[in-house]
């Protein structure tokens, strides 16, 4: 592991597999709250690096092991600091940006307002950040810091989906009462809706059961390289419940992209 200074945050970095300049890079880029680089970490980092790919994973601000500042946590501070991350590292050449859930709405983010920067965007179970986005973050967010505050609905948490998911749900609480992150992402800068900022080849994958694949139809409409899988009986939790099909289709769209980039 490793600590890479990225403005005023030492950022928690990890990175796998061959880093020679000619491998392809793939960033990985976790959800909110109760995420970490440890979802990739045991999921589709390994499986990246041994198929020859310069793996990146990292922990966002105020997560797991980079620096928690109490207010900074609007879309353009996560998506300054992948940019920063990119530079502190030495990768100048365009990186396939994996975002799972909010990962994916920093992926987006990162190639409307670098696009040099992106290979391509995979978007797991994600929403680009235009309006509408904002406004399901601002009610999901006040919910959840509403509803964790209290010993009740963590003891429920625990008694439905077990110990580990509520301790994940009380550091979730932690985060948001020790931080402005609650208020800050619903005042992010967002993107026109028709995404026309967003021109790189974009993959994305949903659950049948969540919400998110709603999102298909504007996507195929308004991108014009865009991919889409939906899998079916799945809901929200993609990569960890469909992680060998997510890894197959995954890398062979980085492999596929790889060839177009170097050509």
């Amino acid at each position: 592991m490793a600590k890479v200074k990225v403005g005023d945050l030492d950022v928690h970095v990890q990175r796998l597999g061959p880093s020679d300049g000619d491998a392809p890079v793939v960033v990985f880029v976790h959800g909110l709250l109760t995420d970490s680089l440890a979802s990739y970490y045991f999921t589709l980092g390994h499986a990246f690096a041994e198929q020859g790919i310069d793996v990146v994973m990292y922990d966002l601000r105020g997560h797991g092991r980079t620096t928690r500042p109490a207010s900074g946590y609007r879309l353009e501070e996560f998506v300054a600091d992948l940019d920063g991350l990119l530079t502190a590292l030495g990768i100048d050449r365009p990186v396939h940006v994996a975002g799972n859930s909010f990962g994916g709405s920093v992926a987006f983010g990162l190639a409307a307002s670098r696009p040099e920067r992106v290979a391509s965007v995979i978007a797991i179970e994600a929403e680009p950040p235009v309006r509408a986005w904002a406004g399901h973050m601002a009610e999901g967010l006040a919910d959840a810091k509403n509803r964790l505050a209290h010993d009740e609905v963590i003891g429920w948490i625990a008694e439905n989906h077990g110990a580990h998911t509520a301790r994940l749900s009380k550091a979730a609480y932690r985060i948001l009462a020790a931080t402005t992150l609650a208020e800050d992402i619903p005042l992010s800068r967002t993107i026109d809706d028709d995404l026309a900022a967003v021109r790189c080849p974009v993959f994305a994958l949903f659950g049948d059961r969540s919400g998110l694949a709603a999102q298909v139809p504007d996507l195929e409409a308004n991108l014009a390289r865009c991919r889409t899988v939906v899998l079916p009986d799945q809901g929200h939790s993609v990569l960890v419940e469909r992680t060998e099909e997510t890894s197959e289709l995954l890398l062979g769209w980085v492999r596929e992209h790889s060839c177009e980039t170097a050509a």
